[in-house]
């Protein structure tokens, strides 16, 4: 005989919380549960007329239909276009409530105690290797460059580094290198920044900037006992195979790593995430940045990093998104495989879409540059989120401290890119 549930008060002497309840406990809220349990109906209808034959175009073949049902059940009840919040600020205070729980990652508060651990001086610039407290457990590597010749306090950039499968380098990709530079990171600049780097630029336009090592890339990147004996530790000696081969091997422990931090409780969006804001709590405190003069910038997983560190830190005046902006449903069909998982954070489409994540920079000045032949992202959301973000800006009463421009070519930081991001940045943080 089937198991009533309203019979087990019966069996074990307690009451049995109610659909709503039990989805509260969850911590979905109650916005969001009462939405699902309105859906529940309508997802069973429509789980009944599948169609007979279904999608074979998408990545995950026929299970895509049901996957698109399921991601089809959330309104982002947290977004500031579907929620009649009061004003802006009570809208991005509940985003980052949000956001903050489900990155799973709060370590107890540190202050920098920044060493450095080398300098080389310049005709136009000063290079720092700095290490600096993120949390109680990491010491991050990042290089500093500040401009000669400047009076007075001066504003700063956090320039948020890609990912494009090369794990060796980490902050080099867009600083200048003191030692030789290797062949393997100028053809990836190459490939990525029209050979710039984006930080010197920005320097030599007045800025201090800094990059960090983000986690898993750079010096913080991975190695196993077998990989020192084949390649050692020193990345100047590498050979260009050595680097393959260590790309490869991390690249195919992402998702090892990204399980391994669930049972760990945490996330990697976590850890990177935080720590992106512990940098601005250090370039904050060198005495020639002006604190309210800080902006962030970066392409591809720097672009996402951006995404979350101009939407969670108010410290973030101003803030250039390149190469990654997307409404997240339509990339469920066949734009999963194109991406890391560390931009996949758990639990996130229940409350929120990513333009709606970036719209929490909202009044404060926000551009999103794009590809238009960019082959990790479909246009469709492209498109779709750069409309959602005038939108919020519409709303917040703002239309004007938002762009959102298209470049017809490929996943690319292209000089002609940089050059309207840099001007953006002088237009809103230079004095």
């Amino acid at each position: 005989m089937p198991l009533d549930m309203r019979n087990l008060r019966n069996i074990t002497g307690k009451s049995i919380p109610g659909r709503r309840s039990f989805l509260s406990s969850l911590g979905l809220g109650a916005v969001l549960a009462a939405a699902h349990i309105e859906g529940f109906a309508q997802v069973q209808d429509e789980a009944r007329v599948l169609p007979e034959t279904p999608s074979q175009d998408s990545d995950i073949g026929s299970i895509y239909d049901e996957i698109a049902i399921l991601a089809g059940q959330s309104h982002y009840p947290l977004s500031f276009l579907e929620a009649s919040y009061p004003s802006i600020d009570l809208y991005r205070r509940a985003v980052r409530e949000k956001v903050f729980e489900l990155l799973h990652y709060a370590p107890p508060p540190v202050p920098p105690a920044p060493e450095t651990v080398g300098r080389w001086e310049y005709p136009d610039y000063i290079q720092e290797k700095v290490l600096f407290s993120t949390a109680p457990w990491f010491r991050v590597p990042a290089y500093v460059l500040t401009p000669k010749g400047r009076s007075g306090s001066r504003p700063g950039i956090i320039d948020l580094h890609s990912h494009g499968g090369m794990f060796v380098f980490g902050k080099e990709k867009v600083m200048p290198t003191p030692e030789e530079e290797h062949p393997s990171l100028t053809s990836y600049r190459q490939a990525n920044y029209e050979g710039r780097s984006t930080s010197l630029a920005l320097c030599r336009r007045g800025y201090v900037v800094i990059s960090i090592d983000t986690f898993y890339f750079g010096e913080r990147r991975t190695l196993f006992a077998d990989d020192i004996k084949k390649c050692g530790r020193d990345r100047s000696k590498y050979s260009g195979d050595d680097v393959q081969y260590l790309n490869q091997r991390a690249s195919e422990g992402e998702g090892i790593l990204a399980r391994s931090l669930f049972w760990a409780g945490t996330t990697w969006q976590g850890i990177a995430h935080w720590d992106d804001i512990r940098t601005v709590d250090y370039l904050q405190s060198r005495s020639e940045v002006d604190p309210h003069r800080i902006g962030c910038l970066g392409i591809s997983m720097g672009g996402d990093r951006t995404d979350y560190l101009a939407g969670l830190d108010e410290r973030i005046k101003c803030a250039v998104a390149v190469g990654w902006m997307s409404t997240l449903r339509p990339m469920i069909k066949n734009y999963v495989q194109t991406h890391s998982f560390m931009h996949f954070l758990p639990g996130l489409t229940h409350f929120l879409d990513l333009p709606d994540l970036i719209g929490c920079m909202a009044p404060r000045p926000l551009m999103v540059q794009q590809c238009a032949q960019d082959a990790l992202y479909p246009l469709q959301g492209m498109k779709e989120a750069v409309s959602k973000l005038t939108a919020i800006y519409s709303k917040a009463g703002v239309p004007s401290m938002f762009r959102g421009q298209f470049y017809d070519q490929p996943h690319i930081f292209s000089l002609k890119m940089q050059e309207e991001a840099f001007a953006w940045m002088d237009r809103w943080l230079q004095p």
